[in-house]
């Protein structure tokens, strides 16, 4: 069985099984989706990558709060824009630190945030469980490839 399959099968399964923890919960399933993305795209593997896609998907959480608060501050609506430009900014600038070094993940933990008007307490679980799923998604493909690949090579040299 190929890497591919057996990350495939592995996110399949889990993937059914993160969309009825979410419904039995109350959570956002497309959040935690978000949330499994972000480790998936992350450029670093295993816990360090998913360290850093949470880190970076809940810093993300906390602009879109400074958006959406700060620029109800001003009655005016070029005050949100340029709220929006400053953080946004601000979202891009913190990669100089390298844990929070994943500008795409900051991105769709505020998008997420956005997308949930604003409600960080339900897409702040949603994201972390769905980065959870994603890494045991990605590391139970790996470890099943690995296994399968070690049973096929013994029955070959039968």
């Amino acid at each position: 069985m190929s890497q591919l399959i057996a990350i495939s099968l592995t996110t399949g399964i889990l993937s059914g099984i993160w969309g009825w923890i979410a419904i039995s919960f109350g959570l956002l399933s497309w959040a935690g989706f978000l949330g499994c993305t972000s480790y998936f795209a992350s450029p670093t593997d295993g816990a360090k990558g998913l360290a850093k896609s949470l880190l970076t998907n809940l810093s993300g959480v906390v602009w879109a709060l400074v958006i959406i608060h700060g620029s109800s501050l001003i009655n005016m609506e070029i005050a949100g824009y340029i709220m929006t430009a400053l953080v946004s900014f601000c979202m891009c600038i913190q990669a100089k630190r390298a844990w929070l070094g994943y500008i795409p993940g900051t991105f769709i933990g505020a998008c997420a945030t956005f997308a949930a008007d604003g409600n960080w307490q339900l897409v702040v679980p949603s994201l972390v469980l769905g980065g959870l799923f994603g890494y045991a998604m990605k590391s139970s493909g790996l470890w099943l490839h690995a296994n399968l690949g070690q049973r096929d090579a013994q029955l070959l040299k039968q």
